[in-house]
């Protein structure tokens, strides 16, 4: 991996994010993915309402979850988040998250493929400059490509 240490935040795990078999629930280890990446943007100057003045938001093609420890409740869960791949002009982008347990364990990790989505025209566009410049700058993981 290249760049800077990835950015991350620890959470602990609540009973709501347990499933019956009280582990957490695979929706759980989206939510805080989720969580992560808008803190990232949040804390570098990005919140949450540029999106609603620029019209714009997300759009998740695909996302996938590697399952290798179990998280119970209680847990405490650190969450990294790393920029695997990005189209040249900044439209798409492929993130990838690594879940690790407070003992050290890697618990799973979660890769997030996506784009930008105009919210007027219904479709794909390039984010702002500022956005774009923010994402590169992300930790890049090893296997890192264009996309």
């Amino acid at each position: 991996m290249t760049g800077p240490k990835p950015f991350s935040k620890t959470f602990h795990v609540r009973w709501a994010d347990l499933d019956p078999n009280r582990h957490m629930r695979n929706t759980a280890y989206l939510d805080y993915a989720t969580e992560v990446r808008f803190a990232y943007l949040t804390a570098r100057g990005f919140p949450a309402s540029r999106f609603v003045e620029e019209n714009f938001g997300p759009v998740i093609f695909r996302e996938e979850i590697r399952y290798f420890n179990e998280v119970g409740a209680n847990d405490e869960v650190t969450v990294d988040y790393r920029l695997a791949g990005a189209s040249s002009d900044g439209r798409k982008f492929r993130l990838r998250h690594t879940l690790h347990r407070g003992d050290g364990e890697k618990a799973a990790e979660v890769t997030t493929d996506g784009a930008w989505f105009d919210l007027s025209s219904r479709k794909l566009r390039v984010p702002p400059a500022e956005l774009q410049a923010l994402l590169m700058d992300l930790d890049r993981t090893g296997d890192f490509e264009e996309l």
